[in-house]
C-alpha cells in the first residue's frame, strides 16, 4: 500500500494473501448497512474513542478508513493516530470506488457469517423443516424438543411456543439434558437463519444420536407462515452434555484445523507484538463474572461466529478462545477456523488466580444510528422479513463472485 492511501486493488491482495488488515466503515450502522465490502467492519466516526483500544488491540496493525462521500475520513485518521495507531491510511476514493472497480458490496450487518452459514447449508445440506411442519408436530405433541440459540433476551422477546433457550455454542454442551431420549427429534431455531443453520450442523457435527432439525428461515419464517409465538419465556436449558460430546467436539475442533495450546504458547502468541491477537472466552456471562482468565474479553461462543466482524474487526489476526469445560471454545473454534481465522484454544488455565468481575460492555449507539434489523422485535413489517430472507438466500452466489472469503467446510 502507499504511504497515504490504500487502493481497492491493495485491499483485496492483502484479504487474499491473508495479511492483516482492519478496513473500517466510518460512517453509521444504519448507513453500513447499505453497502459495504464483505469484510469491512463499522467503526462510526464518533464511537472510534469508545471503541479502538478494545477492538484494534495492537498500535501498528494497518487500518484503512473509508466513507461514501460524508467526508469523515480525516478527522478519523487524525484522531486514531492521535490514539497511538502508527498505519492508518484512507481507501482512495471511498466505497465509490470500490464500486466503480466492480467488487462485491454485501448489505446488511454480520454479513459475511450469514453468507457463511449459507454456504454451510449449501455444502452439507443441513436438513430443516418448514414452520408448518414445526407446528404440525407442535399440535401432535410430538417427541420432540425446540432448542432456540438466540441470546436469551432475543428468546424472552419472542420465542416458538414451548421452545428452550439454549443459546449457540451452548448446545452441544446442553444438548443431552435437553433431550435425553434419543429417539427426540432436536428443532433448532434463531430468528432468521444463519444461528439455526450453524447450531443445527453443530450437533450433527458434534455427533449427537437424536434427530436434528433446522428451523427453516426462524422465526420470521414462523412469523410469515401465521402462526403465533410467545413472550415472556424464560426456559433455560441446564448443562447436561451427551455421551461422547467432549472427545466429538475435539475431534470437530481438529478437523476444523484448530490448534490446542497451552499458558506457554499463549504467553508466546501475547509476546509477539508482529500480530494482532484476540482473546475469548466464549461461555455465559455469569460463569464469565465468577472467575476468567486475565486478558479475556467474554463474547458467547454463538454470538461471537454471528458477530465476529465486531468482535474482531481485524482480518488475519489471531484468536484464542477459552472455556473450562472445553466444549463451547472447541466447537466455536472449529466454525471461526472455517472462516479462514488463525485461531487456538487454550486447553486449562483455571487451576490458578482468576480475575471476577461483568463483562465489559461497550455503550450501545444512538437508536437512531442504529440498523433495525428485519428479524428482531415484534412490529416488523412482512416485506421486510421476506426481503431480508431473499437477500440471504442470494449470499452464496454474491460470495462467489466476490471470491475474497477463503472459506471452507468441513
Amino acid at each position: 500500500m502507499t504511504r497515504h492511501a490504500a487502493t481497492p486493488q491493495d485491499i483485496r491482495s492483502a484479504l487474499l494473501l491473508r495479511q492483516e488488515i482492519a478496513l473500517l466503515d466510518l460512517r453509521h450502522e444504519a448507513a453500513f448497512a447499505t453497502g459495504h465490502p464483505l469484510f469491512a467492519a463499522n467503526m462510526a466516526a464518533g464511537r472510534i474513542a469508545i471503541e479502538a483500544d478494545l477492538r484494534l488491540p495492537r498500535k501498528d496493525v494497518p487500518i484503512v478508513l473509508y466513507d461514501d462521500g460524508e467526508g469523515l475520513v480525516d478527522a478519523a485518521r487524525d484522531q486514531l493516530q492521535a490514539l497511538g495507531y502508527g498505519n492508518v491510511r484512507a481507501l482512495a476514493g471511498g466505497l465509490q470506488a470500490w464500486r466503480s472497480v466492480g467488487y462485491e458490496v454485501f448489505q446488511d450487518v454480520n454479513s459475511y457469517a450469514k453468507a457463511f452459514g449459507e454456504l454451510v447449508e449449501a455444502r452439507r445440506h443441513t436438513p430443516s423443516l418448514s414452520a408448518d411442519e414445526v407446528a404440525s408436530l407442535i399440535a401432535a405433541k410430538a417427541n420432540i424438543a425446540i432448542l432456540d440459540v438466540r441470546r436469551f433476551d432475543e428468546y424472552a422477546t419472542m420465542n416458538i411456543p414451548g421452545s428452550v433457550s439454549v443459546p449457540g455454542a451452548e448446545l452441544v454442551l446442553r444438548a443431552g439434558r435437553a433431550a435425553p431420549d434419543p429417539d427426540t427429534t432436536i428443532i433448532v431455531n434463531c430468528a432468521g437463519r444463519t444461528r439455526s443453520i450453524i447450531g443445527t450442523q453443530s450437533l450433527i457435527n458434534a455427533g449427537l444420536p437424536n434427530k436434528v432439525r433446522a428451523l427453516r428461515n426462524g422465526t420470521i419464517g414462523w412469523t410469515l407462515a401465521k402462526h403465533g409465538l410467545e413472550h415472556g419465556s424464560d426456559k433455560r436449558g441446564d448443562i447436561g452434555p451427551f455421551d461422547g460430546a467432549k472427545d466429538n467436539a475435539r475431534d470437530v475442533a481438529y478437523r476444523a484445523g484448530v490448534r490446542h495450546i497451552g499458558i506457554r504458547e499463549l504467553a508466546a502468541l501475547q509476546a509477539d507484538d508482529t500480530r494482532t491477537l484476540y482473546r475469548f472466552d466464549v461461555r455465559d456471562a455469569d460463569e464469565y463474572a465468577s472467575g476468567h482468565l486475565a486478558g479475556f474479553r467474554h463474547y458467547a461462543g454463538g454470538q461471537l461466529v454471528q458477530e465476529i466482524d465486531m468482535a474482531a474487526p481485524v482480518r488475519g489476526a489471531r484468536i484464542v478462545l477459552s472455556d473450562d469445560r472445553s466444549i463451547r471454545a472447541d466447537m466455536t473454534a472449529s466454525w471461526l477456523a472455517q472462516m479462514g481465522w488463525d485461531i487456538y484454544v487454550l486447553d486449562g488455565g483455571y487451576d490458578g488466580p482468576l480475575d471476577a468481575g461483568p463483562p465489559q460492555v461497550l455503550p450501545k449507539p444512538d437508536p437512531a444510528h442504529r440498523y433495525r434489523r428485519p428479524y428482531e422485535g415484534t412490529a416488523v413489517a412482512e416485506a421486510a422479513m421476506q426481503a431480508y430472507l431473499d437477500w440471504e438466500y442470494g449470499l452464496v452466489e454474491q460470495l462467489r463472485r466476490d471470491g475474497t472469503h477463503g472459506f471452507y467446510v468441513i
